[in-house]
């Protein structure tokens, strides 16, 4: 490669593109002076050439590489003012990562020279380091990430059909033991991980971030790691850790896998913040090619915006920022074949130059224009840490989003608090409070018990308390409200009564998840049983308290929550997507929704504010407008009873139907059957759901 000659080549695509014959690289940066290509040898030791990128078009800077192949390790430098007062900190000794790149060979090895300025000095930001950082630094990789899809189609589920899966890519697969490649997604290809999330029955699985992040130092100097991948430095790579022979075609090949299994995959995304931090962290991509575009800046410059509590937000309102984000999602529906996105504190995307939040702004809506973004599944953690930043049903269609209020309402009904049956009744029917307007439906409310942060379902029936020390923050970290109960003991226990209550109460919960309205969401490991040992912020426990236990795990509840998720398959009144409101419907002028007290009789005010009410009686019908399902199961009747023994009258039988008890918590190997008479004995601590039956007499 010694007379390799650049020449002017084209602004777009942005990133290195091979053409067959050489490779076209473009980078964006507005108040750059020079932009320079940096390629090295194949071990990534030698920075074999220097090539000034030649053309610049508006911002872009651009130029062609005739030789190049899939395979060269690139990196790039930028050139300009280091003024941190206008915001601005170029130093043309630090190697860059391509925001574009398609893979990374590491992560960066930290040492000071990654710092732009010079640790240590006084008003430490505003020095100027001079020290070369490339043998610390990742190098970018050309890639020709074409793949022999065959007939891969994307499964294309409803939404109302959706069941989701959140799970880590090493911390589902690291302690199975019949999984090859643990730890990758080769991993998640495996037969073990499929032939386990077929017969659960869920449709979607969620990775936590997979797109290349950063380690943090302040983890590393402890002996911890940058575990669940919130710290973005790649928006277009695959995290190398997750790549067990370092080929973008692992991902592809997991994602087609995956497909083939009838399950969509939907990758948990951070466009809201980098792994850069503020000014005193490190110079390793969007900082040194153009910070004041890439960064939301205070008034003074020197300073970052945080709604995020990382050290900065990106600045999707520039549009060269906002290309960069939809090109990335674009790249990972149309050449990796993903089906979706949930995405990390989204509130951040969606506010104004002035920092207020739209559901309007530029983010929505140009995803909301976009033909190839909206055929897929678009979720938003609602909240932020910055002004106004809790948005929880404030996005706008088609987005879903993660519903706490769900979680938190349905773990202090089944804790015991007071006047918790208003709370159960809203969150069990769509949380329409939050999310009935702009014609959004019912599915919008992503319904969760536990997510990767918290504690897992088993924590919530054994802890009181959160239990951190093992991420060397004095058990400071971490939400401190969890709506929890251990039952009468403080973690692990062999007493038999506090297993059962335990094991039921998880039951319990689970089941409210899967008889309610929206789009439910189940957490790895849950169904096995899986604990923390009391930790509710495990992102930085890539260890035996972040993976999943699949050795002991509990048969009983995970066959249970197979049944639970095929009795919703099983019924449309579960799924429909319309709200229900105790409207009349169209077929027989009945409403869709009866909330019932025990005797039978509806529930009065009275009874809604009566603070110890601990048992709520719903019958479901289909929504009006929907089809009649006559000749199916016409409607459901639900029991929710955290209170003592009791006798329920069962609701008036459409004519020719009988009502068939089909679940009760209390008694979880109970066959279905039809219930004789009109009355039934229910147990305290029990969840009950009755569906209906033809009259075979």
């Amino acid at each position: 490669m010694t007379g390799l000659r650049i020449f002017e080549g084209r602004a777009e695509p942005l990133g290195a593109t091979f053409d067959g014959d050489g490779v076209n690289f473009a980078v964006f940066s507005e108040h750059a002076r020079r932009v320079t290509l940096c390629l090295f040898s194949p071990d990534g030791r030698t920075e074999t050439h220097r090539l000034d990128l030649p053309e610049r078009d508006g911002d872009v800077w651009h130029g062609y590489v005739p030789g190049l192949r899939p395979g060269q390790l690139y990196g790039l430098r930028a050139d300009g003012p280091y003024a941190p007062a206008e915001g601005h900190r170029f130093n043309y000794h630090k190697l860059l990562i391509d925001p574009y790149a398609k893979r990374l060979t590491r992560h960066p090895v930290w040492h000071d020279a990654l710092m732009g300025y010079a640790v240590g000095s006084p008003d430490a930001d505003l020095s100027f380091d001079r020290r070369d950082s490339a043998r610390f630094m990742p190098r970018s990789v050309v890639e020709d990430p074409s793949f022999a899809w065959g007939a891969d189609q994307p499964p294309r589920r409803d939404i109302a059909e959706t069941v989701i899966y959140e799970a880590h890519v090493k911390g589902l697969t690291q302690l199975h033991p019949d999984v090859p490649h643990r730890g990758s997604f080769l991993g998640l290809a495996s037969d073990p991980v499929l032939e386990h999330l077929q017969s659960l029955g869920v449709t979607a699985l969620e990775l936590l971030p997979a797109q290349a992040f950063l380690n943090d130092r302040f983890l590393l100097e402890k002996g911890l790691v940058n575990y669940w991948g919130y710290q973005t430095l790649g928006f277009f790579a695959p995290d190398p850790r997750y790549l067990a022979k370092d080929q973008i075609a692992e991902f592809q090949h997991m994602v087609a896998r995956m497909h083939a299994a009838g399950i969509e995959v939907i990758m948990d995304v951070v466009y809201n913040h980098t792994g850069e931090g503020n000014e005193l962290g490190p110079t390793l991509s969007f900082r040194g090619l153009d910070n004041r575009s890439y960064y939301r800046l205070q008034e003074n410059p020197r300073h970052y915006v945080d709604d995020t509590g990382t050290g900065n937000t990106l600045n999707v309102n520039h549009p060269m920022v906002l290309r960069m984000v939809m090109d990335s999602l674009r790249y990972w529906v149309e050449v990796m074949h993903v089906d979706g996105f949930r995405f990390d504190l989204c509130t951040a995307l969606g506010r104004r130059v002035r920092g207020g939040f739209d559901r309007s702004a530029s983010f929505f809506d140009a995803i909301r224009q976009d033909p190839v973004l909206t055929r897929v599944k678009l979720i938003a953690e609602p909240w932020d840490i910055g002004p106004g930043g809790y948005q929880v049903g404030g996005f706008p269609p088609p987005f879903l989003e993660w519903n706490d209020k769900y979680r938190d309402g349905i773990r202090r009904f089944w804790r015991g608090d007071a006047r918790q049956v208003p709370e159960l009744a809203d969150r069990m029917a769509g949380s329409a409070r939050q999310f009935d307007h702009s014609g959004r439906p019912a599915t919008s409310s992503v319904n969760f018990l536990t997510a990767h942060d918290g504690f897992t379902l088993m924590d919530v029936v054994s802890y009181g308390e959160k239990h951190n020390a093992a991420n060397g923050e004095q058990n400071r970290d971490g939400h401190s409200e969890n709506f929890s109960d251990n039952m009468g003991v403080e973690g692990p226990s062999d007493d038999p009564a506090i297993l059962d209550a335990r094991a039921r109460r998880r039951r319990n919960l689970l089941a409210t998840l899967l008889l309610s309205q929206g789009t439910p969401m189940l957490l790895a490991g849950d169904e096995l049983g899986n604990s923390q040992a009391g930790n509710n912020n495990a992102y930085c426990q890539d260890n035996q308290i972040g993976w999943v236990q699949w050795d002991g795990a509990d048969p009983a509840f995970l066959d249970f929550t197979r049944r639970l998720i095929a009795f919703r398959r099983a019924h449309p009144i579960l799924r429909q997507k319309r709200f229900l409101h105790s409207r009349p419907r169209l077929t027989d002028g009945l409403p869709d929704l009866f909330w019932l007290r025990p005797d039978g009789e509806e529930m009065t005010p009275a009874d809604w504010g009566n603070p110890e009410l601990r048992v709520l009686c719903a019958e479901l019908r289909m929504a009006a407008g929907t089809p009649d399902y006559a000749q199916r199961e016409e409607a459901l009747f639900l029991v929710f009873n955290n209170g003592d023994p009791l006798e329920v009258v069962l609701p008036e039988r459409p004519e020719g139907w009988r009502w068939r008890l089909h679940l009760d918590t209390s008694r979880p190997d109970l066959a279905p059957h039809v219930v004789e008479g009109d009355r039934l004995a229910v147990d305290g601590q029990s969840v009950l759901a009755f569906d209906l039956e033809r009259d075979r007499d």
